[in-house]
């Protein structure tokens, strides 16, 4: 084993704790790559020669230290790349770490759903299960040209790799400070699409307030839903313009979720994440000229005076209707 995929149980609305539990993996490796909002990759090929233990023994420090020193919990896969740790912290649970046997990377996988590897989507995974490769040990016994006609070239012959075991992937150390995320979970698996658009209207209202808050506009949104049974779906779009407006915000995100065509699908929780931050006064604004948008601007403006004043709580009577 040398990479870990490390989920932290993070409370709703706390990515400001991420930074410090990225720099508690950094203390036993340089090589961590975060996966916001909750999550990171650590290469723990080095640590393990000199701390003399396995990425499995460090993975128990880790947890220890997260919820000593910043009481978060974690959930923690283990495996010999990137890619394959991934596929393992989905079997992972609080207190044990779920790591693939480096000898029986394949025996590991075969029984898995195609689904479970990282990057497969749901239509790709619904034409495979159409011909039968609903499993990672038939994809994986498929010739290679039967999924290249499927899937496509270059698809079909990464997804043939993948699927036996072969994992390229390399972690690239990278931050989350060009980015700000808002979870909305779900008390209960929700499968009404009214709520899902109420909940993400009020994301984007957060992430709008955020923004303004630090004078910073995003260019690049990106919407993960996440579902009961622990898979994920992510999207992200270019925005026209960089903005901190929350209706962009919010028409950007409404699209992406209407685009996914979601039916009857058992959502745990949505987290929309802004990214390409830049600093508010080198963005261009395109005029409008609607007297509905310049109202709107003008009333978020207000709003963001009255939390300025008494935190971000508070709201403005009959802001919402406007």
């Amino acid at each position: 084993m040398t990479v870990l995929c490390v989920r932290f149980q993070l409370p709703p609305e706390s990515e400001a704790a991420l930074p410090g539990l990225l720099g508690l993996l950094e203390e036993f490796t340089p090589v961590v790559e975060a996966l916001p909002p909750d999550g990171a990759l650590a290469d723990l090929r080095g640590a393990e020669r000199y701390f003399g233990r396995s990425a499995v023994e460090l993975a128990s420090v880790i947890r220890v230290r997260a919820l000593a020193l910043h009481g978060v919990d974690c959930v923690i896969g283990a495996g010999p790349g990137p890619m394959l740790a991934r596929v393992a912290l989905r079997d992972a649970r609080p207190g044990v770490t779920c790591a693939v046997p480096e000898d029986a990377v394949a025996e590991f996988l075969a029984d898995r759903p195609v689904a479970a590897l990282p990057g497969v989507g749901t239509a790709t995974s619904r034409t495979l299960c159409e011909y039968g490769l609903d499993t990672l040990g038939r994809v994986a016994a498929a010739p290679l040209s039967t999924l290249q006609r499927l899937i496509g070239a270059r698809t079909g012959r990464e997804l043939h790799e993948k699927a036996g075991g072969v994992d390229r992937g390399r972690v690239v150390p990278n931050g989350v400070s060009r980015s700000l995320a808002t979870e909305r979970p779900f008390p209960l698996d929700e499968l009404d699409p009214d709520r899902h658009r109420r909940a993400l209207l009020s994301a984007a209202e957060e992430l709008g307030a955020r923004l303004r808050a630090l004078d910073k506009v995003c260019g690049t949104l990106t919407l993960t839903v996440r579902y009961a049974d622990r898979t994920a779906t992510i999207r992200t779009r270019t925005l026209r313009e960089p903005t901190a407006h929350s209706a962009a915000l919010t028409r950007a995100a409404y699209a992406m979720y209407e685009a996914l065509g979601l039916q009857r699908a058992r959502v745990r929780a949505l987290v929309l994440r802004a990214e390409s931050l830049a600093p508010a006064e080198q963005a261009s604004h395109q005029l409008t000229f609607d007297p509905v948008d310049e109202k709107v601007r003008r009333v978020e403006e207000a709003a963001d005076r009255v939390r300025a004043k008494f935190g971000p709580g508070a709201v403005i009577p009959g802001a919402l209707a406007a």
